[in-house]
């Protein structure tokens, strides 16, 4: 455990989505204007009676969001406001929540931007049409969470007003990042790694978002350390790339057995991305990681690229006391991490929960495998019209 101690900013936090990264991106953590409605009486923001204030992303249950009511409330609203990025010709501005439990919905500058129900599962808005030319803007997030309701995923959150047997504190609101990000007007809208030991493969896959555009083209180049992996450029068709990157046989001396990531050896291959229009116009960049590594089970058994791999595993339910379901920040999460392994464990079973996806990134980088299992979560949005 950390300190105890309320902190005035939150701590230390990575980029929140370490597979995807780019470089125009602005936290919204932070002290946040605050109204508990128990009874959910309030429905628009107009109505609401401001008299708290809270620490994001900690949610209203926890002492470091500085409210600290475990009772029962059905909803709670957020405000704040943030300067703009200047946006360039064609940019859009995108507002990310990590998670929000249970139900969200968010308006910007007094316009509905998104609508959005799962507790684990985070979202997205453009919000480029709501936002005002100059000065401040502000942001009014409702929430709500009906903590009778069993019906929902709602992982080892207890429906008693005390926690009781194997249950914990409930988690009400925002309890994940809130972030900005600019991106032009065609943008890698998310990707997806599938490494394969049988063909020395690396499977990509890619989708733009924004305005369509033809004629595009999405530059990969992956390295492992100073080692160059693989430089290739891809045409994107519909506005996708599905491609098996090969990574070349060296003869005899096949150093490719050197890159497998395993818990004993963690070996991560960097990946740059670039995105192209014709006649040379580099439309957009990040960053992301992917691993050669594959899991499967055979029989009774683990097989972990190839090989039959004993887990010793720890039940991990991703509370801390201070800041419950949100890691209380990235040195948090690396001691946690690194804990484990000095323990003699070579993974966790995160119980009944959707982990934040730094640890899973500290997790892939220190090297601990990560059990997840959340029966029947699932993301809705609704975007306004």
């Amino acid at each position: 455990s950390t300190s105890t101690l309320r902190p005035t900013s939150p701590p230390e936090h990575g980029y929140p989505r370490p597979q995807l990264q780019r470089a125009h991106w602005t936290s919204l953590n932070g002290v946040w204007e605050f109204a508990l409605d128990p009874d959910g009486r309030w429905h628009t923001p107009g109505q609401i009676r401001w008299n708290a204030e809270i620490l994001v992303p900690y949610s209203p249950e926890t002492p470091w969001s500085g409210i600290g009511d475990t009772g029962f409330y059905r909803r709670c609203w957020y405000r704040r406001t943030f300067e703009a990025p200047h946006l360039r010709h064609g940019e859009r501005l995108l507002l990310h929540f990590g998670a929000v439990d249970w139900a969200a919905t968010v308006w910007v500058n007094g316009s509905l931007a998104v609508c959005h129900e799962g507790g684990y599962t985070p979202f997205i808005a453009d919000i480029t049409e709501y936002i005002a030319h100059e000065g401040e803007q502000y942001i009014v997030v409702r929430v709500d969470d009906d903590p009778a309701d069993l019906a929902k995923p709602r992982g080892k959150q207890d429906w008693q007003l005390e926690p009781h047997s194997i249950w914990y504190p409930r988690t009400t609101g925002i309890w994940q990042t809130v972030w900005l990000e600019r991106v032009p007007s065609t943008w890698i809208e998310s990707i997806r790694w599938t490494p394969s030991l049988d063909r020395w493969e690396i499977g990509f896959e890619a989708w733009t978002g924004g305005h369509h555009r033809d004629r595009l083209r999405l530059g990969v180049k992956l390295r492992a350390g100073d080692l160059l992996l693989a430089d290739d450029t891809y045409t994107v068709v519909a506005g996708e790339v599905h491609r098996r990157i090969a990574l070349s046989d060296p003869g005899i001396d096949d150093f490719r057995n050197e890159l497998l990531w395993s818990p004993a050896k963690p070996t991560l291959i960097e990946a740059h991305l670039q995105l192209w229009a014709e006649r040379g116009e580099l439309l957009d960049e990040v960053r992301s990681y992917t691993a050669l590594r594959t899991i499967g089970v055979q029989g009774d058994r683990i097989i972990l690229n190839g090989r039959p791999y004993f887990l010793r595993m720890v039940l991990d339910q991703g509370y801390w006391p201070e800041s419950g379901l949100t890691p209380p920040g990235d040195e948090a999460i690396q001691k946690d991490v690194k804990l484990v392994k000095a323990m003699g464990f070579n993974g966790v079973r995160k119980h009944q929960k959707i982990e934040d996806p730094r640890f899973l990134y500290w997790a892939d980088k220190l090297g601990l495998l990560v059990w997840e299992e959340m029966p029947s979560a699932y993301r809705f949005t609704k975007r306004s019209i």
